[in-house]
């Protein structure tokens, strides 16, 4: 019964005896049997952890911050990764949801029906991810992407920039993309303002893909003098392209991206972006289905996180 308490962290157990059991386990080689402790409990100390991506920067951070958080509470966390398709979304959901799991991170809001019912029938913890722009199953982490692009918007806008462009992803399931540039829309609106030119490409982010996007912008629409990105990746790709060929930045062209990722400090010029607070998220989440976060509530929570402008080397002071 002590092993048993020990190996399954449970029980008054002191740490002398605690340290032998494990010492005598690893020894041995011992993995304990997860499936038969599952028949009794109907429930696995995994936690399914569903991303649209692990090809960029964003999402492997979010990773980390999920994973420190669980690391000492017993649960493990398992990922999947969706392609941006709501049918990969269904398969992993099933497949996951099939070992009953103790709890669903799962990014974004916007599901399937078949994968919105898999998810309110599960009986766990569900906590969706990145947005709050919408109706979440259970609950949510993460910020506003529409409040996002519009306050990148007012800060272009208080910067003196007029002729403005698009670069970004025409990934229809890309929502939370899209939701920033609906903000962005909004707000120059209001200013009596419209996007001048758009980009918009599939696949990827990349440097590559940056640098080629802003040609074509650039060379289809010279007059523009300000360029916002969706992502950072190509934000920089199209930073790069701008030094090379010598072009005044911010003076004569403004930059932003989005996301504040690491890459950034690396380039000749920090380029402007937003902090999307994704470790943060990842963190807060995990609180959530471990049942460490506090609040109270059972079921239910949102937390809404605030993205910070970082305005880097490339907008103009106002």
């Amino acid at each position: 019964m002590t092993v048993s308490r020990v190996l399954r962290n449970r029980g008054d157990v002191s740490n002398a005896t605690r340290d032998k059991v494990l010492v005598a386990a690893k020894m041995l080689g011992y993995v304990p049997n997860k499936i038969a402790g599952a028949l009794a409990s109907q429930r696995v100390n995994l936690v399914a952890v569903v991303v649209p991506s692990l090809g960029n920067l964003v999402f492997p951070e979010v990773l980390g911050g999920i994973s420190e958080t669980l690391e000492d509470t017993g649960l493990q966390p398992v990922f999947g990764v969706t392609n941006y398709s709501p049918e990969r979304e269904e398969a992993v959901l099933y497949e996951m949801l099939s070992w009953r799991p103790s709890g669903v991170i799962v990014a974004g809001l916007e599901h399937s029906d078949a994968s919105r019912a898999m998810l309110r029938n599960a009986g766990i913890p569900i906590v969706e991810i990145m947005d709050v722009d919408g109706d979440p199953i259970d609950s949510v982490v993460g910020i506003s992407h529409v409040r996002a692009g519009r306050e990148m918007a007012r800060a272009i806008i208080a910067a003196g920039y007029r002729r403005i462009g698009f670069l970004g992803t025409k990934m229809p399931e890309d929502y939370r993309a899209r939701k920033r540039m609906q903000g962005f829309e909004a707000e120059l609106a209001e200013a009596g303002l419209n996007l001048e030119d758009r980009e918009f490409y599939s696949g990827g982010s990349a440097l590559a893909k940056g640098r080629e996007m802003t040609a074509a912008m650039l060379a289809r629409s010279p007059h523009l003098d300000f360029l916002y990105y969706s992502n950072d990746m190509i934000g920089a790709g199209g930073l790069l392209w701008c030094l090379e060929k010598g072009i005044d930045v911010p003076g004569k062209l403004g930059l932003a991206g989005f996301n504040g990722v690491d890459l950034l400090d690396g380039l000749p010029r920090k380029l402007a972006t937003m902090d999307a607070c994704r470790r943060e998220i990842g963190q807060r989440a995990a609180q959530i289905v471990a049942g460490q976060s506090g609040s109270g509530l059972v079921g239910g929570e949102r937390v809404e996180l605030t993205p910070r402008l970082q305005p880097g080397d490339t907008i103009r002071k106002p």
